[in-house]
């Protein structure tokens, strides 16, 4: 049976958490839920709670670098964000080294780590003595739990008695989740979602043809494809009509490799092609006359591509934005601005993670 609690008692959390039990807290950013990152059993009741498919990693959270280097091994990029952000609401992700159990770690061994910036968690893990696995309260595509209540009246009655224990802080300041940046390929930081804390760095360019937006289209592609198969990937695409948006999805195919004619799918809404090189499957969607983006986005099924891992891209998203970031925790989210130059060929392509 569920029990409320309104401030932290370590104690009581302790004693739940080692008891295989899950907590609902609050942090710096929104309400959490927590399970022993110890305990085997775990991950499967965590599973069933957020409703998310196996294969999807989590996070943990530790009282301090210190803490996760026993976990992961951090490179110099890894070093730096720890240095420059932590704690503080970025999550980052490293080599893991396989101490935690199973479905916690991804598919390809990494862990992502949190250092959080709220005082009574970060006392609760120094004194638990090791790091609680934890993602947010609200169940998978449902509404950012800010209160209780936005828990509670989205979940199910299965899942509420999956609840051991809520920590009630009252209405929490309507701040960001987590940034979560990557930092195992070693040249560069790819940063899987944007939160609270953006990174300094302008992604502009100025494309002069068809062609140089199609090959911006490939850069970002190669710089996203090592995720593919691991993690939906959403291209989120916004601009005036004719100024290029079909141009850059036509761009993606090519690197994908992808042979078939891409043409918008404004009429059909939908259109699915298949690579000739891995397989990967890319979901090309326009909402341009859809009337009612957001439930429309739902007809299609988009939980179902996302759930399968697949490239998405999608035209006109700023008319589809609320139903996008429902997906903010299962995908790579990439928005994509292009926009006029001054010449007649002119386009300016901007870029960053939502």
């Amino acid at each position: 049976m569920m029990k409320k609690i309104s401030k932290f008692d370590n104690k009581e959390i302790i004693k739940v958490l080692e008891a295989g039990g899950l907590v609902v807290f609050p942090c710096e950013t929104v309400y959490g839920v927590a399970v022993d990152s110890s305990n085997c059993m775990v991950v499967e009741k965590l599973n069933k709670y957020k409703q998310r498919p196996l294969g999807k990693p989590y996070a943990i959270m530790c009282s301090g670098q210190k803490m996760a280097e026993e976990y992961v091994s951090l490179n110099k990029t890894a070093f730096n964000l720890y240095k420059r952000f932590l704690p503080g609401p970025v999550t980052v992700v490293s080599k893991g080294k396989g101490k935690v159990p199973k479905g916690i770690e991804s598919e390809t061994g990494t862990l992502g780590v949190r250092i959080p910036d709220y005082p009574d968690l970060l006392k609760l893990i120094k004194e638990f003595g090791r790091p609680i696995v934890a993602t947010s309260a609200n169940a998978s595509y449902q509404r950012r739990p800010y209160k209780i209540s936005d828990i509670l009246e989205n979940i199910s009655e299965k899942q509420k008695k999956l609840i051991d224990l809520m920590i009630d802080a009252g209405e929490l300041p309507h701040n960001e989740p987590s940034t979560v940046i990557d930092t195992t390929l070693d040249d560069e930081t790819v940063i899987l979602r944007q939160g609270e804390i953006k990174l300094k760095g302008k992604n502009e360019v100025l494309s002069r043809s068809d062609e140089n937006t199609q090959n911006t289209a490939k850069e970002l592609w190669q710089k996203y494809q090592d995720f593919a198969g691991k993690r939906a990937i959403i291209f989120c695409l916004e601009g005036e009509m004719g100024v290029g948006k079909t141009v850059f999805v036509k761009g993606l195919a090519r690197a994908m490799g992808i042979r078939q004619q891409i043409t918008s799918p404004t009429y059909d809404l939908l259109s699915c092609f298949q690579s000739t090189v891995d397989g990967q499957q890319l979901a090309h969607i326009d909402t341009w006359r859809m009337i009612d983006p957001n439930s429309e986005l739902d007809d299609l099924n988009i939980k179902k591509l996302i759930t399968d891992r697949s490239i998405i891209a999608i035209e006109w998203a700023d008319k589809a934005i609320e139903e996008i970031r429902k997906y903010l925790s299962d995908a790579i989210i990439i928005w994509v601005k292009i926009r006029y130059g001054k010449n007649l060929s002119d386009r300016l392509i901007s870029w960053g993670n939502l």
